[in-house]
Parts: structure tokens; C-alpha cells; sequence
């Protein structure tokens, strides 16, 4: 691990949130917020944001074939978000870009009622505790980005 330069390069999420789901990284969404959860916790600054077990570090790793180790051991050599994006392009079992794009747009606009039950459980509750009173849900990535205060 090159922590001196992870260390420049990693937010410090015991003070600040990670980036929007929604910011994409090399071409994939959820992408940039999974490199500063991870740049984090490897530092031990990731506060209470998992890297991993995370359910949408899971849609990337699982829409890309590439493992949560893997990506862990590329991010933990300090590598910039440019170095990140050009890995991702190249190391994703996915390289239609249609195919990337149709990913995007679903995850973006996933509604809470097509989770599975146990996520549609899990945000019922958590959406009651985190999320500002009277501040609709309309899509998955509107309960990060509400709590977090981007909306």
C-alpha cells in the first residue's frame, strides 16, 4: 500500500461524504464514491461508510466481474482517479459501451419498489432515520444524495 500518496488523494470521510452514486468514474456510476470509500477505509478514515460489504460497490463489482479485492489492491497503490478510470476501462469484463450506458441509466433511475424485499426493508428504515423529513425519494441514489445533502 503507498499510503503517502493515498493519503493526499483519499477525502477523509469522518468529515466529509463521499461522492454521489451518481458521479461516474471511467464511463460507470457508483465507480467514483466506491474509490473514496475504499481510499478511506484504507487509511482508516472511512468514518461509518463501508467499503465493503456495500450494495453498491456490489452492483459495480458484479456488473464488471471485477472483485472487491482486486479493486482494493489497484486503489491502494495511490492510484489517481484518471488511473482508476483507464483500470476500470480496461479490467471490466464490459466493454460495450451501449451496454455501460443502458447500466448507468438503470441504476440511476432504480426505484425502490424494483429492489429486492430485503433492500426495500433495509431503505425503509434507513430512509426514516437519515433522510430529511418531507424530502421525497424518487429513485435509489436520491436517499444518498438527500442524506448527504447534494439535493
Amino acid at each position: 500500500m503507498n499510503r503517502e500518496k493515498l493519503s493526499l488523494l483519499a477525502k477523509d470521510l469522518t468529515k466529509e461524504f463521499p461522492r454521489s452514486p451518481r458521479e461516474a468514474l471511467g464511463g460507470y456510476v457508483i465507480a467514483a464514491r466506491c474509490v473514496d470509500k475504499c481510499r478511506a477505509a484504507l487509511l482508516g478514515i472511512n468514518g461509518e461508510y463501508n467499503y465493503y460489504p456495500c450494495s453498491l460497490a456490489a452492483q459495480l463489482f458484479e456488473f464488471t466481474g471485477i472483485t472487491q479485492e482486486v479493486f482494493k489492491e489497484f486503489v491502494a497503490t495511490g492510484a489517481t482517479d484518471d488511473e482508476i478510470a483507464e483500470w476500470l476501462k480496461s479490467n471490466s469484463n464490459v466493454q460495450n459501451m451501449a451496454t455501460i450506458t443502458r447500466w448507468n441509466y438503470q441504476l440511476r433511475d432504480m426505484r425502490i419498489t424494483e429492489m429486492s424485499d430485503e433492500a426495500q426493508e433495509f431503505l425503509e428504515k434507513y430512509i426514516e432515520e437519515y433522510v430529511p423529513k418531507h424530502r421525497p425519494v424518487y429513485v435509489w441514489f436520491d436517499v444518498y444524495d438527500l442524506e448527504e445533502q447534494r439535493l
